[in-house]
């Protein structure tokens, strides 16, 4: 069984040799018969001429005053044609005159075998009632026969004519070697040409499948050159596009290991440190040890909240976060997370109010939504001066519940803006790590919360930053979470 060639420029040329050479023989045969209408066309129109003389001369020779029969045999002695056979029969099928092909005139002399055939044709063929032309068959050959009737002196008479097709059949072959010589070589200069021009054209997307095919995660900065058509030049651009994307993926997963390994880093360790410290002396007092302990203790939460807040992103990246779905108050939420927080403002001096709170019923994860505003009020109260307000306010506009979360510190810089919901961003790359938080403090905060208000099919913003205010807004549909066909992020109903 055949199969189509795999090569597309091989497809190419034969898809053009196809295209081609489909009209090419459609042609050709259109052409064809239109040749053999023609010359058989002419031969019937010659027979019919002679015919024609023939009687003209008939009626001469009746005007001359010979009677019918001898008149006829008469006529068809004077014209003659080359190749032509005249045949005049009277009623009844008795033949009258004819002249053969080889230029004799008979009427009662045995004929030939060919000439009696054309007689036996005539006298089979029904009364004439107007001219008629058939093709027959002869010894050398297919040949036209025109039949008319005759009057002469009230009777009716079979006047015939036969003209061989030779020349027209020589001339049809001609073509027929013709055709069967170009046709085929038309359509191989069709699959050759199709074939060259398949190759020149794809020739700069083979030279990009090239390049492509050298650039790894060690060059991902090279890009294709854009050139060629309209098309090559799109596919140049779509392909340089998701190389720029590719760039950025692996630019930020190398930022994140990174940053990853450096936070990691610090209280594993405090960690190895103390545990070598303690271990170091034969003989220590409980409250060394105690302390010791401590700092351990202290260091493996950081190391434990960084691995959740860690473990949480990549569930939620790879679609997977697992969302408990059930009415809840979001109101209550904010409650919550409030009061969670108040120890953490009391220590700093910094106090949390809520400014403005309304119902606002909703569908969601209570402990993800909790996450959220305790990362937003953990990161408004650091970064509060002792002394300072954190306000949260709430309302519902259009459908929507809108959440503010606003602190009076010193803001975030204009060029920090685009990117404080980065993983492990931090405005301030001096602050201590060892601040107390109900967070990482890693700068993973903000990437969770944001994280959170999408899979809510929400959004959190940065709704305006300056010197003494900064304020984030998180809306959330007031209808519910309604998650979207093509999310994998899996949820839990109750």
């Amino acid at each position: 069984m055949l199969r189509w060639p795999s090569s597309l420029r091989v497809r190419l040329g034969l898809w053009h040799s196809i295209l081609l050479g489909v009209p090419l023989v459609v042609f050709a045969l259109v052409c064809y018969l239109a040749f053999s209408q023609a010359l058989v066309g002419g031969t019937d129109r010659f027979v019919a001429e002679a015919l024609a003389a023939f009687r003209r001369e008939l009626a001469a020779e009746r005007r001359a005053g010979l009677p019918g029969e001898v008149a006829m045999v008469s006529t068809v002695r004077e014209v003659r044609f080359h190749e032509m056979n005249i045949v005049v029969l009277a009623p009844g099928g008795r033949v009258v005159a004819i002249a053969t092909a080889a230029g004799q005139t008979a009427t009662t002399a045995p004929l030939r075998a060919d000439d009696q055939r054309l007689v036996e044709t005539l006298r089979r063929l029904p009364t004439v009632t107007g001219g008629q032309t058939i093709t027959v068959e002869t010894g050398g050959g297919a040949a036209r026969l025109r039949f008319e009737p005759l009057e002469d002196a009230g009777q009716v008479y079979t006047l015939a004519a036969r003209y061989p097709l030779r020349e027209a059949e020589a001339t049809m072959d001609g073509i027929r070697r013709m055709f069967a010589v170009a046709v085929p070589l038309l359509v191989l200069a069709a699959a050759a040409s199709g074939y060259f021009l398949a190759r020149r054209s794809l020739a700069p997307v083979a030279s990009m499948a090239e390049q492509a095919a050298e650039i790894s995660v060690m060059n991902l900065h090279e890009r294709m050159p854009v050139s060629g058509g309209d098309e090559l030049v799109r596919l140049a651009t779509v392909i340089n596009a998701l190389l720029d994307r590719l760039e950025q993926s692996f630019a930020q997963q190398r930022r994140f290991m990174a940053d990853a390994s450096h936070e990691l880093r610090t209280p594993t360790a405090i960690v190895r440190t103390e545990a070598d410290v303690t271990l170091s002396l034969a003989h220590r007092s409980e409250g060394e040890y105690r302390e010791s302990v401590a700092i351990m203790q202290d260091a493996s939460q950081r190391l434990t909240r960084i691995v959740d807040d860690l473990f949480l992103l990549a569930r939620s990246d790879a679609g997977h976060l697992v969302m408990h779905l059930a009415p809840l108050q979001l109101e209550d939420v904010v409650d919550d997370a409030l009061r969670g927080v108040r120890p953490i403002a009391t220590q700093r001096a910094v106090r949390v109010a809520l400014a403005a709170a309304v119902e606002a019923p909703m569908r969601g994860d209570a402990d993800l939504l909790g996450r959220l505003l305790l990362n937003l009020l953990d990161n408004a109260i650091k970064h509060s001066p002792a002394g300072g307000t954190v306000t949260v306010a709430m309302r519902s506009d259009g459908g929507q519940h809108l959440l503010s979360v606003t602190d009076e510190g010193p803001g975030i810089p204009s060029e920090a803006r685009e990117r404080i919901f980065e993983r492990f961003f931090r405005v301030d790359a001096a602050r201590t790590r060892a601040e107390t938080s109900r967070t990482s403090g890693a700068g993973l905060g903000l990437a969770i919360a944001r994280r959170i208000a999408e899979v809510h099919d929400g959004r959190l913003e940065l709704a305006e930053s300056r010197p003494g205010l900064t304020c984030f807004v998180v809306s959330i549909p007031a209808n519910g979470h309604l998650p979207a066909p093509q999310r994998n992020t899996i949820v839990a109903r109750s």
